[in-house]
């Protein structure tokens, strides 16, 4: 038997190893703090890292959007259909001179005679549809004749200031009973004054109303798409003129004369021829 034990092996001291620490637990003190304190470490270091990267950011972004101010701002945007109502009103005011409106004067090319005998034009259309209303009355025993019909811009201007100027008319009193130059239906071609055959003192005065032709228009005339352009308290504030009646008939005519449907300026005085 061997001294040394009864194994056949030689036993080793701690001593020969140079280490009474048994293998399992050799690990340094230094060596466990690290293992402690290493996850601790990139844990803050991970915090501040994203902390740092958050005020950063939101820096740069600060620095770099745009500052919103009254004048970036989208203003708001009307389609080409529509109109406010403060561009509606303004446009009436600069197509109106004393509660009338502005045409366009028709082109010669349009008109055509309605009266063989006295000459009066009217559009063609116009002009057409005159001529049958004229037929259909003369059937129901009624004479309408035409007394008026297109009229140059310039004859109007004649016949506004100088009429005027003969009856010590001031221009509003004037344009209660004759439009301003450029503001007469008249020189658009679809206007017409019309008088009894049967009654010609009442041609151009109220009480042609009292007539058989103005009954007659007053109950037939939309069959033939006229209509009376100012009736009594009529929007535009014109006198009264039972005997003035314009064309409906087309497109054109509908839409130069429905202007007129909108306005309310104030009442013109009313006076007498």
């Amino acid at each position: 038997m061997n001294k040394a034990g009864f194994s056949g092996e030689p036993q080793h001291s701690s001593a020969a190893s140079g280490d009474d620490i048994p293998a399992a637990l050799r690990d340094t003190p230094d060596a466990k703090s690290k293992v402690r304190v290493q996850p601790l470490v990139l844990l803050i270091g991970g915090v501040f890292a994203f902390v740092l990267l958050a005020v950063s950011s939101g820096f740069v972004f600060f620095i770099i959007s745009p500052k919103k101010t009254a004048t970036s701002q989208p203003s708001p945007t009307v389609s080409p259909t529509q109109t406010s109502t403060s561009d509606s009103s303004a446009t009436n005011n600069s197509d109106t001179v004393l509660g009338h409106l502005a045409y366009a004067e028709a082109p010669e090319s349009e008109l055509a005679v309605v009266s063989r005998r006295s000459g009066i034009r009217m559009r063609k259309a116009a002009a057409e549809k005159f001529q049958e209303m004229v037929k259909a009355a003369r059937r129901d025993g009624v004479i309408i004749v035409p007394i008026s019909g297109f009229r140059s811009v310039k004859e109007q201007e004649q016949l506004f200031f100088n009429v005027g100027a003969q009856r010590n008319q001031t221009p509003a009193q004037r344009a209660a009973l004759s439009a301003p130059p450029g503001h007469s239906e008249h020189h658009t071609g679809y206007a017409v004054d019309v008088g009894d055959g049967a009654v010609p003192a009442t041609n151009l005065q109220a009480n042609f109303e009292n007539t058989k032709a103005s009954q007659w228009l007053q109950a037939n005339a939309a069959r033939f798409s006229f209509e009376m352009s100012f009736p009594k308290d009529n929007a535009q504030g014109v006198s009264y003129e039972p005997w003035h009646w314009r064309f409906v008939g087309d497109r054109d005519s509908l839409e130069t004369f429905y202007k007129a449907k909108n306005l309310k300026p104030t009442p013109l005085p009313q006076s007498t021829p």
